[in-house]
């Protein structure tokens, strides 16, 4: 469990701060994503970082069993796979992008799902301990 906050407690505040990033700037997002996914150094850098943090996660956190902190190990096995992805296939980042078709109305789902996923794991991380009762 300490392993779950203490992993919890990074990732909450930074969905949150995506979360609210996705909300402030929904007008300027799908402008910045297809910018994005014409550089294909950009896009295998960030595959890079996304492999590291979820190795580093599922190395410390690859639990299965007991409610919430499996939230964790998904989202590490989840940052394992879009890294890969990232780095092996840069070049079909521009076809999903563009056949998703990122607008405001999905900007603002997607932004309030990751402000309140983040709200509940930092809740989780930063709220009462209840795992000794």
């Amino acid at each position: 469990m300490p392993h779950s906050r203490l992993i919890a407690g990074l990732i909450g505040p930074l969905l949150i701060a995506m979360g609210v990033a996705m909300l402030i700037n929904r007008d300027l997002f799908p402008k910045m994503a297809n910018e994005l996914v014409q550089n294909h150094g950009m896009i295998v850098g960030s595959g890079i970082l996304m492999l590291l943090a979820g190795v580093a996660i599922v190395r410390v956190h690859n639990v299965w069993t007991g409610g919430w902190p499996v939230i964790i190990t998904v989202f590490g096995w989840l940052a394992i796979v879009g890294g890969l992805a990232r780095m092996w296939f840069p070049e079909l980042a521009a076809p999903i992008v563009s056949a998703v078709g990122i607008g405001a109305p999905a900007l603002v789902g997607g932004g309030l799902f990751l402000l309140a996923l983040g709200a509940f794991l930092s809740y989780k991380a930063y709220g009462p301990d209840t795992s000794s009762r």
